[in-house]
C-alpha cells in the first residue's frame, strides 16, 4: 500500500486515496464538524474554569509559584481555544515530553500528503488527529508548568461520575458477589449465560462518557442488569457467542505452561471501569482466564478515560466503601493486583493520534505484548475509531478489512456508537436504522460486540 517514510523511519499505513475518506471538520454538518465547532471549545472552557476554581488550592500548596503556573496554563489554553475556533494551522509541539517527536513527525506526514493543502488546520485535518492533538496540548499546558504539572484537570468529573453511579455500582457488585457464592456449581450453559450478561453490562457501561457530553453528567443511575433484555435489539452486531467459544476452547486447550490471558483496552473511568473490573473478575473466577491485563492512558485523556491513578483510586474507593459487597469487590481486586493475576499497563501509544494499523511500526513493543494475549477486548468509541481508521466506510465493509492488517490476537470491540464510523453490518441494515433514526450513529443508543478472529 502506498505510504510515506517519516524521519526516524516511521511508516504510516495510510494511502492518499484513503485519506479522502477520513472524517474531518470540513464535512459541514457532520458529527466531526459539530464536535470541532462546539464540543471541543466547550471542553477547553471547562478545563480553564477548573483551573480558575483551583487557584486557592494551588496557592495553599505551592504559594505564588502555584498561582503563576495556573496563570501560564490558562493563557496557553486560551490561545489553544482561539487557534481552534479560528481554524488556524496545527502547530508543532514545543515541549520536551517523550512523545513530542512522534507527534511532530505525524504533523509533517499530514503536511506532506500529496492531496493535502500544505498546512493542516483544525477543520481541514482528520478529526481523530485534531481531537487527540487538543488533549495532548491540554496535557502540555500542565506538564510545562510546574509545580502544578501533575494536576489532572478531569479528575473531579471522573470522581463525580463514580459517586453519582453509586446505586448502579452497588447493584452490580451485589449481583456479582451473589453469583460468586455458587460459581463453582454452574454448568457450561449457565456460565455462558453469565458471561454474556456481563459482556452486555460492560458494553452499555460505555454510555458513561464525559467527552461525549462535553463533560456534563453521564453517570449510570439505575441498575444496569434490569434492562439488559430490552437492550438486545439495539446491539447491531452481536458476536458474543464467538467470544464465548474462543474462551471455552482456550480453557480446554490450556496446558500447565500456557496461561489463558485476556487484555482489556479500557475506555472510561467511573461506572464503565467498574463494569470492566467485574467482567475481569468473572473471567478469573470462572477459570475462563488465568490473567487479565488492563491497558489505560498514561496522561489525562478524552475527559473521562482511565489513567493509572483512576484505576487504583476506583479499587481503593470500593475497598473502603461501607457497603459489604462493594468493599468485598475492592479488597478482592487489590488482591488480584498484588498476586499479579491482574496487571495494569499504560503505554504511550494509546495517547498518540495513530490508527492501530500502524502500531506494529510505531510501537512494536506494545504490539508484541498484545500478541501474547488469547483475546483483546477493546472498549469504547475512540478505540473503535482507531481500529477502523475513522473512515467513511460503507456500513457493510467487513470488520476484518477495516482493521487494515491490525491482527495481534483475536479481538472484540465493545462499543456504543458515538461517532460516524461503523462497519460489519448486514447489507441494508445501516440504511434501515438510518431511515427511522437519523441520529443513530451518534446517540449512544446502539452498540456492537464485534469480533475478529485475526489471521
Amino acid at each position: 500500500m502506498p505510504g510515506q517514510r517519516l524521519p526516524g523511519q516511521l511508516f504510516l499505513l495510510v494511502s492518499t486515496a484513503e485519506h479522502d475518506t477520513i472524517w474531518s471538520g470540513i464535512a459541514f454538518g457532520s458529527f466531526a464538524y459539530f464536535t470541532i465547532k462546539d464540543r471541543l471549545p466547550q471542553i477547553l472552557t471547562r478545563v480553564i474554569d477548573t483551573l480558575h476554581r483551583h487557584k486557592n488550592e494551588f496557592f495553599e500548596e505551592h504559594g505564588e509559584k502555584g498561582v503563576e503556573a495556573e496563570k501560564r496554563a490558562i493563557s496557553f489554553l486560551s490561545k489553544l481555544r482561539n487557534e481552534l475556533q479560528t481554524d488556524k494551522p496545527v502547530t508543532p509541539l514545543e515541549d520536551e515530553l517523550p512523545d513530542a517527536a512522534l507527534w511532530n513527525q505525524y504533523l509533517d506526514y499530514q503536511r506532506n500528503l500529496p492531496n493535502g493543502s500544505g498546512e493542516p488546520s483544525w477543520f481541514q485535518s482528520p478529526w481523530l488527529y485534531v481531537e487527540c492533538y487538543m488533549y495532548r496540548r491540554i496535557h502540555a499546558a500542565l506538564a510545562q508548568n510546574p509545580p502544578i504539572d501533575n494536576f489532572d484537570v478531569f479528575k473531579e468529573g471522573k470522581a463525580q461520575n463514580f459517586f453519582e453511579s453509586q446505586e448502579a455500582v452497588i447493584a452490580l457488585c451485589t449481583y456479582f458477589q451473589e453469583l460468586l457464592k455458587n460459581i463453582k456449581d454452574l454448568d457450561e450453559k449457565q456460565l455462558k449465560e453469565e458471561l454474556l450478561k456481563l459482556l452486555q453490562v460492560s458494553l452499555w457501561g460505555n454510555k458513561c462518557d464525559l467527552s461525549f457530553s462535553a463533560g456534563q453528567d453521564s453517570s449510570q443511575k439505575s441498575s444496569p442488569l434490569q434492562s439488559l433484555e430490552n437492550m438486545v435489539p439495539y446491539i447491531l452486531v452481536n458476536d458474543m457467542e464467538k467470544v464465548w467459544s474462543l474462551l471455552v476452547n482456550a480453557k480446554k486447550n490450556r496446558t500447565e505452561r500456557s496461561n489463558v490471558r485476556v487484555d482489556i483496552i479500557l475506555d472510561n473511568a467511573g461506572f464503565e471501569l467498574v463494569s470492566d473490573l467485574v467482567l475481569a473478575d468473572f473471567l478469573l473466577s470462572s477459570k475462563l482466564a488465568d490473567e487479565v491485563y488492563f491497558h489505560g492512558k498514561s496522561i489525562p485523556w478524552y475527559v473521562s478515560d482511565t489513567t493509572k491513578h483512576d484505576f487504583n483510586w476506583t479499587i481503593k474507593q470500593l475497598g473502603s466503601a461501607n457497603h459489604m459487597w462493594m468493599s468485598r469487590c475492592g479488597i478482592n481486586w487489590e488482591g488480584n493486583l498484588k498476586k499479579g493475576v491482574w496487571v495494569f499497563c499504560d503505554h504511550m501509544f494509546w495517547t498518540l493520534p495513530h490508527d492501530f494499523s500502524s502500531m506494529s511500526e510505531v510501537a512494536p513493543d506494545l504490539y508484541a505484548e498484545l500478541q501474547k494475549s488469547n483475546l483483546l477486548l477493546f472498549k469504547g468509541d475512540l478505540n473503535y475509531r482507531k481500529l477502523t481508521g475513522d473512515r467513511k466506510w460503507e456500513y457493510s465493509v467487513p470488520f476484518h478489512q477495516a482493521l487494515n492488517k491490525f491482527h495481534p490476537a483475536p479481538l472484540c470491540s465493545l462499543r456504543t456508537l458515538k461517532s460516524d464510523t461503523q462497519v460489519g453490518l448486514k447489507p441494508g441494515q445501516g440504511e434501515q436504522v438510518q431511515a427511522s433514526e437519523p441520529e443513530w450513529m451518534v446517540s449512544g443508543k446502539y452498540g456492537v460486540v464485534q469480533f475478529d478472529a485475526g489471521l
